[in-house]
């Protein structure tokens, strides 16, 4: 079997964190998310062709919150961090992330100030969808900004050399009608996918690894009624 190309999605709670994934799948790359904590070497190994760092409810202000393995940013792979996952990045690099003078959340006005490889042939200022307290109020070195809000002086950034961006918006949601096409430049022009995944070729993989692992053995397949495990019980019974 080849080796699937997949994109990785870490999980900080985002309550689109799963709409992410889905977004990706639409523009035919496979991703899979995965806990944030994953380590960076048991993360390399498994290839991916970027990583995207989802939103969550947390603030990087706060001692306890959930942070990802610093290493990922020395992997070589291009990343790219949403709302919460963004600010991550930007401190973790050596910027400044602080409490904004106010909280944006619903539609907003993007000024696109770089036409960077995420929004080449955009228009100058785009429609957007916020969800935030916090913002980056310097970016890390080697990082340039690309857009602003007329709250959030950093709704964009990104340094081309390593493929790591940063959105302060929500590309994935509807209310963000260009979402797709910056999603489509980050899988494309900055991780270098190919777009050969569909899902008739997850069902295919999925069935042929099942009949690689069951071999001669018989199944016990528990089923709670519940999506997951329907879809489980189907891949199961139509491979063995």
């Amino acid at each position: 079997m080849k080796a699937r190309e997949w994109i990785a999605v870490l999980d900080f709670g985002s309550q689109y964190t799963q709409l992410i994934a889905r977004r990706i799948r639409e523009l035919g790359v496979f991703s899979e998310l995965v806990r944030f904590d994953i380590g960076a070497g048991e993360l390399k190994e498994r290839c991916p062709a970027g990583i995207v760092l989802s939103g969550g409810p947390a603030s990087v202000r706060d001692e306890n919150t959930p942070r990802c393995d610093p290493g990922i940013f020395s992997s070589g792979v291009p990343v790219l961090g949403i709302c919460y996952g963004m600010q991550l990045m930007g401190e973790a690099l050596g910027g400044r992330v602080e409490q904004g003078r106010m909280r944006e959340y619903g539609p907003a006005r993007v000024r696109v100030l770089e036409s960077d490889v995420l929004f080449r042939g955009l228009p100058r200022e785009i429609e957007v969808w916020m969800s935030h307290g916090d913002r980056i109020s310097e970016p890390p070195p080697g990082f340039k900004v690309l857009a602003a809000t007329e709250g959030c002086p950093v709704a964009a950034m990104g340094d081309d050399r390593r493929g790591f961006f940063g959105l302060q918006f929500h590309p994935e949601v509807a209310h963000t009608p260009r979402g797709r096409e910056i999603l489509h430049r980050f899988l494309y022009a900055v991780c270098g996918c190919r777009g050969d995944w569909s899902m008739p070729d997850f069902i295919r993989e999925a069935v042929e690894e099942i009949r690689l692992r069951v071999g001669d053995e018989r199944v016990l397949c528990a089923l709670s009624g519940g999506v997951d495990s329907a879809v489980t019980a189907a891949l199961v019974h139509r491979a063995v």
